[in-house]
């Protein structure tokens, strides 16, 4: 076990700004329970999802006080009853947590761990979990996206859309991606696009329906649908989809927009995903780390005791440029 009985960790004791996230130094380190390994936090990915959970504005709202975070990478300090595939020592990142990331130590459950392959560092197993779980569900159970299709990201340069890329392109599509900085365009190309596209251009839009010969996308991941689904409907070829990773407001469309195309509009939630869906994305993606195309792209990094200032940059920031990373 951990030789220390206390630790440092992020809680939240009321919903609201960045400000409810406060570092406490004398939390109880937590003790894995049946199926349950005990993880010694090396670095925490930072999702948008986070802040609108910490806001009160999310679907699914935790008992307070609570821990955020889902995205750890560390080494297994302890391990309890009924762990067959996991020893203390290991090398880990998880896609969910029991007792939340934002700290030093954090339980998980055994079926949300998986082993961090030796040529990735901890940071870079810290932006896998959501984003690259996400970006698979989105394209492949979600879309059905197939080999020859066109796929637009819409916010290519953060977590989710780097993930995306990276999928996408090693599974044969035609890949465009917008970012809204120079330096996330080139991120984007960096990463498996074969076009990038600055949304913050007036006629960006019409651009894209130029690399489509006016035919349109198959696919659109979109990462902030409250500003672009109506403009993504007009971007759809025929029997188009848009998947919705993102929202954070509401927006106006006309549903006629979906008819003559007969296009749909998909919402995804990892939180939704079945065990065999969770499986097969994780064998996708463990083939992606082996072969050496999936690359987890390491953005800004923060202390622990500024992750209130991560939540207000993750939201407010001009232009994402990779995986933001709590470091512990």
């Amino acid at each position: 076990m951990a030789a220390s009985k206390v630790m440092r960790a992020i809680r939240v004791s009321e919903f609201g700004a960045p400000s409810v996230l406060k570092l406490c130094s004398d939390v109880p380190v937590p003790s894995p329970g049946q199926k349950q390994v005990l993880i010694r936090v090396h670095a925490c990915g930072v999702n948008p999802v986070e802040t609108y959970i910490r806001s009160g504005s999310y679907a699914r709202k935790p008992d307070l006080p609570y821990t955020p975070g889902t995205d750890v990478a560390g080494v297994v300090e302890a391990v309890g009853d009924g762990i067959c595939f996991l020893q203390a020592g290991d090398r880990v990142f998880t896609t969910a947590t029991e007792t939340g990331g934002y700290a030093e130590y954090t339980v998980a459950s055994e079926e949300a761990v998986h082993k961090l392959p030796d040529l990735m560092d901890y940071k870079q197993g810290a932006a896998i979990g959501i984003p690259y779980f996400t970006a698979y569900r989105a394209l492949f159970h979600k879309a059905n996206a197939k080999a020859g299709e066109t796929v637009l990201i819409h916010g290519a340069s953060g977590g989710v859309g780097i993930a995306a890329c990276q999928l996408a392109r090693a599974f044969g599509l035609n890949v465009l991606g917008t970012a809204g900085t120079p330096e996330g365009m080139k991120l984007v190309l960096n990463n498996g696009a074969h076009m990038a596209f600055n949304h913050r251009e007036k006629d960006y839009l019409d651009k894209i329906q130029a690399a489509t010969d006016r035919q349109g996308v198959n696919v659109i991941v979109e990462m902030l649908s409250n500003v672009n689904l109506s403009n993504d409907l007009q971007l759809l070829a025929l029997g188009g989809r848009v998947i919705i990773v993102g929202s954070r407001g509401p927006i106006e469309i006309n549903p006629r927009d979906t008819m003559a195309k007969e296009s749909s509009i998909i919402g995804v939630s990892l939180f939704s995903a079945k065990k065999e869906e969770k499986a097969e994305t994780a064998a996708a993606l463990f083939a992606g780390m082996e072969a050496g195309w999936l690359k987890p792209v390491v953005g800004p990094e923060y202390t622990l005791d500024k992750a209130a200032q991560a939540h207000e940059d993750i939201i407010s920031s001009p232009g994402a440029s990779g995986k933001m990373v709590l470091i512990m």
